[in-house]
């Protein structure tokens, strides 16, 4: 084999693995957010619950416009989208918003959602008390459902931000890829 031909195959063999490592990376994304949320406290139910029963007074004389986003991780498979794009609240009461989800895939199917929410410094003024991005969600073949999520905004959250939005991704967990 000449010298050329070896850069090549090497090379390739290279990006290959290159290509393997982002894939499945993508598909550890989920368990590391899991991981993140166990590690910082973020989706611990009884810390959301202490923080909300610390915000005591809403303020109905403020309005902050909360923005709703759904996206699906791959094409194809699901529909997934907020059941309204977006809700006036006033800071320190209870919201529910919810988004709707159905399985498309053709089999049974466990999903999970993964939120982000913007601007990033929203994140210590915005709290979920329930959500369905808390735990994978398990559909039947072609189930379809609403899925609620239940958050307060803390008074205390700056007053030059009037639009929060809240994102979610939806995975489809069962064509991750596991070790055995």
């Amino acid at each position: 084999m000449n010298e050329q031909r070896r850069a090549t195959l090497n090379m390739t063999w290279k990006l290959v693995a290159i290509a393997a490592g982002s894939f499945g990376f993508g598909f550890a994304l989920v368990p590391l957010y899991n991981v993140l949320c166990a590690v910082t406290g973020y989706g611990d139910q009884a810390k959301l619950l202490q923080k909300v029963t610390a915000i005591e007074h809403p303020d109905p004389s403020r309005t902050v416009t909360v923005q709703f986003l759904a996206d699906v991780a791959s094409a194809g498979g699901w529909e997934f989208r907020p059941e309204a794009r977006s809700i006036q609240v006033h800071p320190g009461q209870l919201y529910t918003a919810e988004f709707y989800a159905h399985n498309l895939t053709g089999r049974d199917t466990v999903a999970q959602a993964v939120p982000n929410i913007a601007p990033s410094e929203v994140a210590a003024y915005f709290h979920k008390t329930e959500c369905f991005c808390f735990a994978p969600q398990h559909f039947a073949l072609n189930e379809g459902r609403d899925m609620p999520v239940r958050f307060i905004i803390d008074p205390a959250l700056p007053r030059h931000i009037d639009i929060i939005t809240l994102a979610y991704t939806f995975y489809d967990e069962s064509s991750r890829v596991t070790r055995r």
